[in-house]
Parts: structure tokens; C-alpha cells; sequence
């Protein structure tokens, strides 16, 4: 059972780790606000999530913080990248190659 965690463990810090470098590459790469947005929102959170997956299987008695650390991570994520989107629309930051803005009409000046 021990090399079976050991497996599990050496497996997500990998994942975890190529996910959080490939969210690294989308802020460096991509052209605004948004889409980096995008890259580290997602991947980012997911690569996190492995990590403590990882954690959890080295360490048996983190295993209920790091479920709660989860939870908070998968809810938290996703509503701070839309609040930093909203507020960068708000304070007109522009959006890189645009073809339509369906926004615009809805957003009070």
C-alpha cells in the first residue's frame, strides 16, 4: 500500500507541476488581460488542486484540510478570475484583436 501512495503522490506533484508551468507560459504568452486570465484561473487552480492531491496522499493526516483546501480553491478560483476580468472591463482595458464587444451595451459609463 506504502508504494501504491508513493505512486499516487509522485504522479499528481508531476501533473500539479506541469499544469501550474503551463499556466506560467499562458500569462507569459498570451496578449491581454483576459486570456492570461483564462490560463492562470484554470490551469493554475487545477495544478494546485494536484499538488494537494499529492500532499494528501504523502501525508494521511492532512487529508481533511487538504479537502477543505480543495473546496475553498475549486469555489474561490473561478470567482476571483471574473472579478479581476469585470474590474479590467470596467476600467476599459482593452481587449486584444477584438471582433464584437456584447458587453458594451450592458456596462454603465
Amino acid at each position: 500500500m506504502s508504494t501504491l501512495l508513493q505512486l499516487i503522490t509522485i504522479l499528481a506533484v508531476l501533473a500539479g507541476t506541469a499544469f501550474s508551468v503551463l499556466g506560467v507560459l499562458g500569462y507569459i504568452r498570451l496578449p491581454d488581460v483576459y486570456t492570461r486570465l483564462h490560463a492562470t484561473g484554470k490551469v493554475g487552480v487545477f495544478g494546485v488542486v494536484l499538488l494537494l492531491v499529492g500532499a494528501m496522499a504523502s501525508t494521511p493526516l492532512g487529508f481533511g484540510k487538504g479537502l477543505v483546501l480543495i473546496a475553498l480553491l475549486i469555489l474561490a478560483g473561478p470567482v476571483t478570475a471574473h472579478a479581476l476580468s469585470s474590474t479590467a472591463y470596467r476600467v476599459k482595458i482593452a481587449l486584444h484583436k477584438s471582433v464584437r464587444d456584447d458587453l458594451e451595451a450592458r456596462v454603465e459609463n
